[in-house]
């Protein structure tokens, strides 16, 4: 009968005697018990976007924001976005885990970060996190290879006259660019925009790809459409373009020469 009671001493003698170890491995537990759930990368149901792919994909196509940089480098290709779809259905933990370019790699987080929720994955009967990756692809609108945005072009004579010489493709020494710079040109086209009450009543949005020759005396000519919304939103966009100020004409060997230039005209209700 005094075994127990002993016991019941020792314990409590070792109990005051090493309070803080015991406390230490107590507090060493809790992290374990904080870690966030596992994340999966295969589910028997995998995570989806609100409304299915294809918005999803509409979503991309029409809030991508081609970076000047990248259309005047002529720089296209696929930048690859792995990312987290929590049980909530947001996303968290963006990271590039396939490259483009400095420029292409923020648009894609951004196009990433501010998308639509998800609806969760779900395996062996409950909600789980979900690893999943996405691609987003840049690509220079057809009808603009033969002289892509960032090269010039160099002619013998005026390219009216009969006797004009092929035209040739070179990579400027200074580009295009606004007087001002690209950034406060861009400014302008939200001021002086005015969105089509047609589109604005149909809830068209996104961007129309607009082609321009910058000539030698900074003028804008050669002027369309090469990735339409229609409603009317292509007409401002040519409109917009039409009336830009001059800019600063691309130079190569120190002379002035023309340059095709490709950029979004975006449109955001």
């Amino acid at each position: 009968m005094l075994r127990p009671v002993c016991l019941a001493l020792v314990v409590a003698a070792l109990t005051a005697a090493a309070p803080a170890a015991l406390a230490q491995k107590t507090k060493l537990k809790y992290p374990k018990q904080a870690a966030a759930p596992e994340v999966y990368d295969a589910v028997e149901k995998p995570a989806v976007p609100v409304g299915g792919v294809e918005a999803y994909g509409n979503y991309i196509g029409d809030r991508l924001n081609y970076p000047t940089t990248a259309l005047q480098a002529g720089v296209q290709g696929t930048v690859e976005v792995t990312f987290v779809v929590e049980k909530t259905g947001a996303t968290s933990n963006w990271a590039v885990t396939k490259s483009l370019s400095p420029e292409c790699d923020a648009e894609a987080l951004r196009l990433i970060k501010a998308g639509p929720r998800w609806t969760p994955a779900q395996h062996k009967g409950g909600v789980v996190r979900q690893r999943v990756t996405m691609p987003i692809t840049f690509q220079i609108p057809p009808g603009s290879e033969t002289a892509p945005a960032g090269a010039a072009t160099i002619m013998g004579t005026s390219p009216t006259s009969a006797a004009a010489t092929p035209l040739q493709t070179v990579a400027p020494d200074e580009p295009a660019r606004p007087v001002g710079g690209t950034e406060a040109w861009f400014e302008w086209v939200q001021q002086v925009q005015k969105y089509p009450a047609l589109a604005r009543q149909r809830k068209v949005h996104g961007k129309v790809m607009m082609e321009f020759v910058i000539e030698k005396d900074g003028s804008l000519t050669g002027i369309k459409p090469v990735k339409r919304l229609g409603s009317g939103l292509d007409e401002e966009a040519i409109r917009i373009v039409k009336s830009s100020p001059k800019w600063e004409p691309a130079k190569y060997k120190g002379a002035p020469i023309r340059q095709k230039m490709v950029l979004p005209i975006l449109f955001q209700l």
